[in-house]
């Protein structure tokens, strides 16, 4: 998915920090992928490039077989629409819509039917049923979070990308979305990678690749990790 992935920034004039050092990184269909590693260490820049939300500096990253670094930005965002989901930390939710119209989104910018009964079907087992014509602005932080989840499950991407998706759920509705994603990640067709700083939920996984520093790890270091780490 990644070879020699290389990240670095200038922050200012005649400064450069390098922030992602020469990464291989490998996750595979019918798997879910843990990305851990302390603050600081690499983890959400890495999610990141590999997603193609930010451009790296050095390497490749490869999706479904298409390489993405010298994608135009046009392909590359299309590439994206058609093909993966994100879970960010920041919910990414438009605030003057609607929970369904959130949830429609996606489908309008294809120019694809909605289809608005999964829709409600995936809210009612989040709990959110009942908010579905609620703007988002209503919605706590945590509901909020169940929303653009739901949203991702509804286009069924070939792969999803989570940043910290339990980050600002109750353990209860924490436990729902891994079911979810673990669910998502048993088709052999479909990948699940996630940063996450739980190990309980890193031991969830198939696989737990390790960053710090802004390299990998060279073993996991999390007690009965499933597969340990890809370097």
């Amino acid at each position: 998915m990644a070879n020699g992935l290389t990240m670095t920034v200038s922050p200012r004039k005649g400064d450069s920090v390098t922030i992602l050092k020469d990464i291989d990184f490998r996750a595979y269909p019918g798997q879910m992928t843990a990305i851990v590693g302390p603050s600081g260490s690499g983890k959400s820049t890495l999610l990141y490039c590999l997603a193609g939300l930010e451009r790296f500096t050095q390497g490749s990253v490869s999706l479904l077989g298409t390489q993405i670094g010298g994608m135009k930005p046009t392909k590359l965002t299309r590439f994206r629409r058609n093909h993966l989901g994100f879970v960010f930390q920041s919910y990414n939710l438009v605030a003057s819509m609607s929970v369904e119209e959130n949830l429609a989104l996606p489908f309008t910018l294809r120019a694809s039917r909605f289809p608005r009964k999964k829709a409600q079907s995936i809210l009612d087992y989040f709990g959110l049923g009942a908010q579905r014509k609620s703007s988002v602005t209503e919605l706590s932080g945590g509901e909020q979070q169940r929303v653009a989840l739901a949203r991702v499950l509804l286009t069924s991407p070939d792969i999803i990308f989570a940043d910290e998706p339990t980050g600002a759920l109750d353990q209860g509705n924490g436990r729902k979305v891994i079911e979810v994603l673990r669910d998502v990640a048993r088709d052999p067709k479909k990948t699940v990678v996630m940063v996450t700083h739980s190990p309980e939920i890193a031991r969830q996984c198939d696989r737990i690749v390790e960053v710090r520093d802004g390299r990998i790890a060279p073993a996991a270091r999390l007690d009965d990790s499933r597969n340990g780490v890809n370097a």
